[in-house]
């Protein structure tokens, strides 16, 4: 599952660890890939730059086994593939690269029977990386923020993905949008989320992620929110996030208990 949206700042990454982390906490094996130059995720989940030398681009550039760019994270049955910045450079090497959209899904295929869920966490842009990972992956979830351009950028991202549908990957569909940084105080937060609901229906997700101070925290203590504070309302959140998504999936009904 790739976790995209061209736009950065809308809880991209922080939607990539902390569903990762429920669903592994729902006793799934997890991989959470880290497509972003920024390493926003590797750091989410504790880990230094100096600690990033098994990393995604060598399996994506330089065709070495994947196997040995995983590492576990703190998250028991979550594993990570951590960025590197050397990734920086990949947009602009991956352009004269053999199969250049197919880098990606031909890395992660010796290992995609180990895993209940692979999540690629995509960097904030439509180039290279991000059609790697939409050409990797089954589905898409679009975190969205309920503000006022959230439609606009959101109707781009899905004509990328129906380019990429016909191009290369027929069986990719969009998993579901999630509305993050909700703030049910701001009456154009409610707007955008009935414009969204209309406009796509029962594409949105129902759980929709608050604004919460302990989700900003989290990062700086390298933990996802669900091991800083599982009591607060983003974690909370994130937990229903990850009952509705496999209720969807598998077509069953109540969520996992985590509490």
């Amino acid at each position: 599952m790739a976790i995209a949206n061209q736009k950065g700042g809308v809880g991209k990454t922080t939607t990539a660890i902390n569903l990762g982390t429920a669903l592994a906490a729902c006793e799934l094996k997890v991989l959470v890939v880290d497509l972003d130059p920024q390493g926003n995720a590797s750091t989410g989940f504790g880990l230094s730059r100096g600690d990033r030398k098994r990393n995604i681009y060598r399996p994506l550039l330089a065709d070495e086994p994947v196997r040995d760019s995983i590492i576990p994270s703190p998250v028991p049955g979550l594993d990570l593939i951590p960025s590197a910045v050397d990734l920086a450079g990949a947009e602009v090497e991956l352009v004269d690269a053999e199969k250049r959209e197919y880098r990606l899904r031909e890395a992660l295929r010796p290992i995609m029977a180990d895993y209940d869920y692979i999540l690629i966490d995509c960097p904030p842009a439509l180039g290279f990386l991000t059609i790697n990972a939409f050409v990797a992956a089954d589905s898409v979830l679009v975190p969205l923020q309920a503000e006022f351009y959230a439609l606009e950028g959101l109707s781009h991202l899905m004509r990328t993905i129906e380019r990429v549908r016909r191009a290369f990957n027929p069986d990719l569909e969009i998993q579901g949008v999630v509305l993050t940084m909700y703030d049910r105080r701001n009456n154009l937060c409610d707007m955008v989320a009935s414009d969204v609901r209309e406009y796509l229906g029962d594409v949105v997700y129902e759980t929709v992620i608050p604004r919460n101070v302990r989700i900003s925290e989290a990062p700086s203590h390298g933990k996802p929110v669900i091991l800083y504070d599982m009591r607060c309302t983003g974690s909370q959140a994130y937990i229903k996030l990850a009952g509705e998504l496999l209720r969807r999936q598998k077509g069953t009904v109540g969520a996992p208990a985590l509490v």
